[in-house]
């Protein structure tokens, strides 16, 4: 699933092309994904884009109407600009298709269909019902090691998941928790409640430069994500631990046949990869 640094880049690559252009024609190929289709989509013809951004994993489409539309990429979901003039052949999964008044043209595409849009009154969208109980963006400065020490308080479940905890901080998958965690040099298996404020300062500061380096990087595409000009992330190439079990973590000094190298095991019914020597 596209994380936090893949849904922020796909939102910066349709913000430069359709930041102010008017919606032409919007075309609906199916009547769900995860959920119905707004029955009025069509009807947003003709308004205007006034930006684009992000909340949790969700893209953020602002528009002159007064409505945002949400959309969701789900697991195997993309949007793509088609530039003016670019040859656009329609293809089995492309649910939902924008025109815009220059030629550009928009493209969701969700072969697994676990994607959604929706549209709100913009002026209720913290009020919608998929962010209600969101908790604050990983880059802003309402997360911080205080905010983390008070909803740790307690909490014995593994900071791993506990980072991943929507309600307390969103954005942070899988990949960016284990990534970050080496960095912090903290064990994925230790209890939230633990850690005192020097490592949740570390914790802090990892899983910003992390997401930020990823984010820079383009993301990581693993299967289906690719940016919102059809090019692929790059950030894969740069992980430390993630998908790299028996291997040697960076600046490794260990013989790897007696400490087996990086070390992967299931934690939340998804694969955790950390170095037990460096990270305690």
């Amino acid at each position: 699933m596209p994380e936090l640094p893949e849904v922020e880049t796909v939102c910066r690559g349709l913000s430069k092309a359709l930041k102010g252009q008017k919606i032409e024609a919007v075309t609906v190929n199916r009547k769900d994904l995860r959920i119905p289709f707004p029955k009025h989509l069509s009807e947003i013809a003709g308004a205007k884009i006034e930006s684009i951004g992000r909340r949790a994993k969700y893209i953020l489409i602002r528009l002159s109407n007064g409505e945002t539309m949400i959309v969701h990429l789900g697991m195997s979901g993309r949007m793509v600009v088609k530039a003016k003039g670019e040859a656009y052949s329609p293809e089995k999964h492309d649910h939902l298709l924008l025109k815009m008044q220059d030629g550009t043209k928009v493209v969701f595409n969700d072969a697994r269909r676990f994607g959604l849009v929706d549209l709100v009154a913009t002026g209720d969208l913290n009020q919608h019902r998929l962010f209600q109980h969101l908790g604050p963006e990983p880059l802003e400065v309402a997360f911080n090691a205080e905010y983390l020490a008070q909803k740790f308080k307690g909490k014995k479940v593994a900071v791993k998941l506990a980072i991943m905890d929507q309600t307390i901080v969103v954005g942070v998958g899988n990949i960016y928790a284990s990534e970050a965690l080496f960095r912090a040099g903290i064990d994925p298996k230790r209890k939230a409640q633990t850690l005192k404020k020097p490592a949740l300062d570390k914790l802090v500061s990892s899983i910003r430069i992390v997401l930020q380096d990823a984010i820079k990087a383009g993301g990581s595409s693993l299967r289906d994500y690719v940016q919102a000009d059809g090019e692929l992330g790059y950030f894969q190439h740069h992980w430390a631990v993630y998908d790299k079990a028996g291997q040697k973590c960076p600046g490794c000094t260990c013989d790897i046949k007696k400490t087996g190298g990086i070390q992967k095991f299931t934690q939340g019914q998804r694969s955790t990869f950390h170095c037990p020597r460096k990270q305690k």
